[in-house]
């Protein structure tokens, strides 16, 4: 027996938690609302990894490809120009369906989801000086997400620029930090399905099962909204690129099974990479824009952060103008930068961007009982646009060959000399 529970997944695990909270919230709901504790414990502990797993993540990034950000200029900016519109468009139809069907109404939250804290309104002003912060010590204990990454990505620009010991010193010491975070993750994540399990017996005891359909309607929202993207952005953009479907799917057809079989990118990371060079893309657009765009490029997981951020707003009974709205997205786009690869990393900013607008936490932890399900459609998505990034940046710099079978005519090296490519 104790065989068999060890080799249950964490996965497996969540699930489990999330039976045994709804059964417990249910049948002894007064016990369940005193679980509290157990969940906000958790969110702590998520909150704890934000600092630390940005500044790491952002300063080894762009010092660590600093040479190659110059060597490649034009495929540079070009690649960040292509991030930046499709990840705004993703955020863009997250927002308008969570606005249409409005699945976090008649979610309650319950007491700690009551009205936000009285202050002045967010504005455009208030958040570019909010930006720039007095000290990092400080916005690095107060969890100021938006400070710590303006910050962390002006020391990895003038880190870039110094050469010898000193930068590869620090260089090394940030991919050790970042390392020891991902570690750190897997730790909190051992927590998850108790975290889990008190999240939904608290919200079901508190709330009723009722709050159950509304986190049905989050799951078909979300959904709904990632096959509005893949058909009204992605689509679109692979045929203004004259990209090859029947070859496309093919390469991306097994990443992708991957990707939503394991929720995990890193899982697909290699076989995406190595599909895209056979369906024709260059060596080098592929160990560029695959890697960097696991940082700049999450188009599912940023349509989540519309979806999620809006959806907890709508559950708390906390009114939102556009402009307020327009604010958030632009929060989510810049928080969202950095932290690829890491388990469950949309929640880690979902946690770091509510509080700056006064949303509950509590919401947080209601989102995460179904994460699972969400994270897996939107870590497929987050690789489908890699992928035709990647295409897509080929054909524009003439670098998207086919030889015979299939596989890269130009630029690919023979099989007994192939590179690691690199990976974030």
């Amino acid at each position: 027996m104790w065989a068999f529970l060890r080799r249950r997944t964490l996965t497996q695990w969540i699930m489990v938690g999330m039976v045994v909270g709804i059964v417990l919230g249910w049948a002894a709901p007064d016990f369940s609302v005193s679980l509290q504790p157990a969940y906000t414990i958790f969110l702590r502990m998520i909150k704890s990894i934000i600092v630390p797993l940005i500044f790491s993540t952002l300063v080894g990034g762009i010092a660590g490809h600093g040479d190659d950000l110059r060597k490649v200029g034009r495929l540079a900016l070009r690649s960040i120009i292509y991030f930046e519109v499709v990840t705004t468009l993703a955020l863009v139809v997250g927002l308008v369906l969570v606005n249409l069907v409005r699945p976090g109404v008649g979610v309650a939250l319950g007491p700690a989801g009551s009205a936000p804290p009285s202050g002045a309104p967010t504005t455009l002003a208030g958040i570019l000086q909010h930006i720039v912060p007095q000290s990092f010590f400080e916005a690095a204990t107060q969890n100021e997400v938006l400070q710590v990454v303006f910050w962390s990505v002006l020391f990895g620009v003038a880190l870039s620029q110094v050469r010898g010991k000193p930068r590869e010193v620090i260089v090394s010491f940030c991919a050790a930090l970042a390392e020891v975070m991902f570690r750190f993750t897997g730790l909190v994540m051992k927590y998850a399905p108790i975290g889990v399990g008190a999240a939904l017996a608290y919200t079901v005891g508190h709330s009723g099962l009722k709050v159950l359909f509304g986190l049905g309607a989050l799951i078909l929202t979300l959904y709904a909204a990632l096959v509005i993207f893949l058909l009204g952005v992605l689509l679109p953009v692979a045929a203004l690129a004259k990209v090859r479907f029947r070859e496309f799917f093919r390469g991306i057809k097994e990443p992708a099974l991957i990707a939503f079989s394991t929720a995990s990118s890193e899982a697909a990371l290699p076989l995406a990479m190595e599909n895209m060079e056979k369906i024709g893309v260059s060596r080098r657009i592929v160990s560029f824009v695959i890697p960097v765009g696991y940082s700049f490029n999450l188009d599912g997981s940023t349509l989540y952060l519309a979806v999620a951020s809006v959806f907890i707003a709508q559950a708390a009974g906390v009114h939102m103008d556009l402009g307020q709205q327009l604010l958030l997205v632009l929060t989510l786009m810049i928080t969202s930068k950095g932290v690829a690869g890491v388990p469950r990393a949309a929640i880690v900013i979902l946690a770091a961007t509510v509080t700056p607008f006064h949303l509950p936490l509590e919401g947080v932890a209601l989102v995460f009982g179904v994460d699972q399900l969400l994270d897996m459609a939107r870590t497929s998505v987050n690789l489908i646009g890699n992928c035709l990034a990647s295409a897509v940046m080929a054909r524009w710099e003439g670098e998207y060959a086919v030889g015979a079978g299939g596989q890269v005519a130009t630029a690919a090296l023979p099989s007994g000399n192939r590179e690691v490519a690199p990976s974030l």
